[in-house]
C-alpha cells in the first residue's frame, strides 16, 4: 500500500494497494502445494489445534454457487442475530473467492432473509448496477466496463457478473428484492449530480443556484471513472480543499432544509465523503494515514446507513484487512471497517474472513494486470487450518475458543495472507484469527479471477 495520493488515487480506491513496478508484470500460475507435506511438518502443538479445529469445522463441498447448500445451514445458523455480516476475501483477486461469496449471498437471501449486498465499490456505481438488478435497465457488461475501472477493474470479473446476474433473476420473481449498495466513494458519476438537483429543483427550487454553484467545479471533471480520478487526483491541494468546503456546505444546506428523502442527503453526503478523502495531504504521512483512517470509517457508516435505513439484512463484501476487527496493517490502516462496524452497531456485525492455503490471484502492476502464485509457509495460520481433515471448510471461532486446546491459538498473532491489489507487494502480515473474525471460510486452493471478455 502507498501512502502517497498518486494521480490515480491509489490510497483511496483499492484496499492493501501496494505500490506496482514493472518487476510484477507476469507470473506463472501454479497449483497449491500439496497439503500432505505441510502436514508432515506440522508441530506436536499444531496437531492439538487442528485436533481441535477438526471438532468445530464444517466441510464446504466447494465454492461454486448452484446446487445444494445443505453444507451451509451451520454458517446460516451462525450469522443470526446479526443485521450486517462482512464477508472478506483474502485478495482483490481471487475467483474462488468471489465464487464463494455469490454462494454464501444466495443461501443467506432465500434461507435467512437478507436482502442487500454491500461492496467496496462507488455508491455511484453501485446505484447504476442496482437500477439493473431491480428493473433489467441498461446492459450490465457494459455498465460493469464503465465502472470497474482503475483500481475498480479488478472487480470487472466473470464471477461478479455471474452475481449480479443471479440477482437479477431472483428480484424478476422475488416478493423482497435484493439491491447492490456501494460503500466506497472515490468517484461520483454525473448522474448522480443530477439526480440531486432534479429532486431540489422539484421540491426546494429556492436551494438549486447555490447547489449548483456548490458543485460546479466536481461536475467540471470530465470523462469516465479513470478519467476523473486522475483529474481530480492531479488538482493542486489548495483547490481540493475549497472543493471539499463546497461539498460539504451543499450537504448542509440540504440537511438544514429540512430535506425529508434520506436518499437524497445520503447522495449528498457521499459527496462530500468523496470530496473530503481528495482533501487531504498526501505527502503528509500523518495526513496519509488519516485518509484511510476516513475510508474505513465512512464505509462503515455508509453501510450503516443502509441498513439502519431499509431495515433489511445485508452482506458486507470487502477486503479482509477491512473487514476485520484487528487492524493487520496500522501502519496503513489504523482502524478496520469492521472495528468501526462493531462500535457502530455492537454485535449485530458479524466478521467473516477468507482463507487459503495457496493458489493464484490476479494484481494490478505498473504495466497492466498480472496473475501470480501464492502458497503458505509453516508458522503461519494457513498453514495450520489446512492440516483439518476437510479440503474447504469453515470454523465459527466463537464456538471453537471454547476448547482449551485452541485459546491462545486463536489470540497468537501469526503470519495471515492479506494479499493486496497491487504487486509486488507483501502479501502476509500478522494476525490473530480469534480476535480478528467470528468465522474463518478456509479454502485449500484457489484460482485467479476470470476477467470480463472486452468487446
Amino acid at each position: 500500500m502507498t501512502l502517497r495520493r498518486s494521480a490515480s488515487l491509489a490510497l483511496a480506491v483499492t484496499a492493501l494497494l501496494g505500490p506496482a513496478t514493472a518487476a510484477g508484470a507476469a507470473a506463472r500460475p501454479q497449483a497449491a502445494p500439496s497439503s500432505a507435506a505441510a502436514a508432515a511438518a506440522t508441530t506436536a502443538p499444531d496437531r492439538a489445534v487442528v485436533a481441535g479445529l477438526d471438532r468445530y469445522a464444517h466441510r464446504l463441498r466447494g465454492t461454486r454457487p448452484g446446487g445444494s447448500s445443505a453444507d451451509l445451514e451451520a454458517f446460516g445458523k451462525a450469522t443470526r442475530g446479526a443485521s450486517v455480516v462482512g464477508v472478506g476475501e483474502v485478495s482483490h483477486g481471487s475467483g474462488d473467492v468471489f465464487a464463494l461469496k455469490d454462494r454464501l449471498l444466495r443461501h443467506l437471501v432465500t434461507r435467512e432473509g437478507f436482502s442487500a449486498f454491500a461492496m467496496e465499490i462507488n455508491w455511484s456505481a453501485a446505484a447504476r448496477i442496482d437500477a439493473y438488478v431491480r428493473t433489467g435497465e441498461g446492459d450490465l457488461r457494459q455498465i460493469m466496463r464503465d465502472e470497474f475501472q482503475d483500481a475498480y477493474g479488478l472487480l470487472d470479473t466473470e464471477e461478479y457478473l455471474r452475481l449480479f446476474s443471479w440477482v437479477r433473476e431472483h428480484n424478476r420473481t422475488a416478493a423482497q428484492q435484493v439491491r447492490i449498495v456501494g460503500m466506497d466513494f472515490s468517484d461520483v458519476d454525473p448522474e448522480q449530480y443530477d439526480r440531486l438537483l432534479a429532486w431540489a429543483e422539484r421540491n426546494t427550487p429556492a436551494l438549486v443556484p447555490e447547489l449548483r454553484e456548490r458543485y460546479a467545479a466536481l461536475r467540471a471533471l470530465r470523462g469516465g471513472v479513470a478519467e476523473r480520478l486522475a483529474a481530480y487526483g492531479a488538482l493542486p491541494l489548495a483547490e481540493r480543499k475549497r472543493m471539499a468546503e463546497d461539498a460539504g456546505a451543499a450537504y448542509r444546506l440540504l440537511e438544514g432544509a429540512g430535506t425529508r428523502d434520506p436518499r437524497v442527503l445520503q447522495d449528498a453526503r457521499v459527496i462530500s465523503q468523496m470530496a473530503t478523502s481528495y482533501a487531504f495531504d498526501s505527502d503528509d504521512p500523518a495526513q496519509a494515514l488519516a485518509a484511510n483512517r476516513h475510508r474505513d470509517r465512512t464505509m462503515a457508516e455508509n453501510a450503516v446507513w443502509w441498513q439502519r435505513n431499509t431495515g433489511g439484512r445485508i452482506v458486507v463484501s470487502a477486503h479482509d484487512g477491512h473487514i476485520t476487527y484487528e487492524a493487520a496493517l496500522p501502519h496503513v490502516y489504523p482502524v478496520t471497517m469492521g472495528a468501526d462496524l462493531r462500535e457502530l452497531i455492537g454485535k449485530e456485525y458479524l466478521a467473516v474472513g477468507t482463507s487459503a492455503y495457496g493458489g493464484a490471484y490476479r494484481a494490478r502492476t505498473a504495466t497492466g494486470v498480472g496473475t501470480f502464485t501464492f502458497a503458505a509457509a509453516p508458522g503461519s495460520n494457513e498453514y495450520v487450518l489446512d492440516q483439518v481433515r476437510h479440503r474447504d471448510f469453515y470454523v465459527d471461532l466463537r464456538e471453537a475458543r471454547r476448547d482449551p486446546a485452541l485459546t491462545g491459538w486463536l489470540d497468537t498473532a501469526r503470519p495471515t495472507f492479506m494479499i493486496p491489489g497491487r504487486y509486488p507487494y507483501q502479501t502476509a502480515w500478522p494476525l490473530a484469527l480469534g480476535r480478528g473474525y467470528d468465522i474463518v471460510m478456509h479454502l485449500h486452493d484457489v484460482g485467479a479471477s476470470v476477467p470480463v471478455p472486452r468487446p
